[in-house]
């Protein structure tokens, strides 16, 4: 009941109305937002680098409905892509394709998305399309082949949801193809018919996934995203059984969450890339982490009455 009524909270305009105008929300939320300016972002990308861990920048944003307001957005990871070259940063981008135009027009979305592909393929860098609700999924996927098979990105990567049900039949497509796949558990409110809604079924979704993947004959690349500890150790597990070569595998976690065990993974010799998001519209992504784990909620209320 919490965590979908977080989920409905993070699309309600009200709400986000209220809480991007507290003070003490903005604050509390830098714990997993890294601030709302670039420069912002590629500071803290530099010292998760100094720490030996990898990274994925997010500029938030979704669901764009004017065309004209896409500009910015390609300027700005055209511009993040330069500093990363120019910077020397060990650093990927993730971006979400509503954010590029996709509720506007596909084709819109695609040349968007082309230009940012273009310059990221130049400087070598890895983009992952963020999966967003099931109602994307289907596009999502098209885009993702469209970009890697007709245009020659191979660059490129998306993710699943291991809480959609159709996701270990699209994951079994996605290994024969040799995708680099990013695997979280779903952080979107979805209809039952659809996704899964006990959490023991999502994380056996993802289990199954995962072990799958991992023994996919010649190896895909699976970034594993989750915080879940059992996973973290299954996955460990299932690393070791299948001897899989650290060149297809990446243990991904986001920002602000469970830092030191980012760091002990990597001191153990695993790739770990952090999820770094920043930009201005924080809300939904903030509110998403707040229905992901009670203890972020909790994290939250203590430091509003604290101040």
């Amino acid at each position: 009941m919490l965590r979908r009524l977080l989920l409905y909270l993070s699309n309600a305009v009200w709400a986000r109305t209220f809480v991007t105008h507290f003070f003490l929300a903005r604050r509390v939320a830098r714990r997993f937002v890294a601030g709302e300016t670039l420069a912002e972002a590629l500071d803290v990308t530099r010292d998760l680098n100094a720490r030996g861990l990898l990274v994925s920048l997010d500029y938030l944003g979704e669901s764009v409905t004017e065309a004209a307001d896409t500009e910015a957005v390609v300027a700005t990871y055209r511009e993040l892509l330069r500093h990363i070259h120019t910077r020397g940063l060990d650093a990927s981008i993730s971006l979400k394709l509503t954010h590029l135009g996709l509720d506007i027009n596909e084709a819109l979305c695609v040349t968007n998305l082309r230009h940012i592909m273009t310059d990221a393929s130049a400087h070598d860098i890895r983009v992952t399309l963020d999966m967003e609700s099931s109602t994307y999924t289907d596009r999502t996927l098209r885009i993702y082949r469209t970009m890697r098979d007709e245009y020659g990105f191979d660059n490129i990567g998306t993710v699943i949801q291991s809480a959609l049900k159709r996701s270990q039949i699209d994951m079994h497509e996605l290994a024969v193809e040799g995708a680099r796949i990013r695997l979280c558990k779903g952080a979107y409110l979805e209809p039952p018919a659809v996704a899964y809604e006990r959490k023991a079924d999502v994380d056996a979704s993802y289990r199954q996934i995962m072990a799958d993947y991992f023994q996919h004959t010649p190896p895909a690349m699976l970034e594993v995203a989750t915080h879940d500890e059992a996973i973290i150790q299954q996955a460990q597990e299932d690393l070791r059984t299948q001897d899989v070569p650290t060149t297809h595998y990446e243990f991904q976690m986001l920002y602000g969450v469970r830092g030191s065990r980012q760091a002990e993974l990597a001191g153990m010799g695993h790739p770990v890339r952090v999820y770094i998001p920043f930009g201005e519209a924080w809300y939904p992504y903030f509110m998403r982490r707040l229905a992901e784990r009670p203890a972020n909620l909790w994290f939250f209320l203590r430091s509003l009455v604290s101040g």
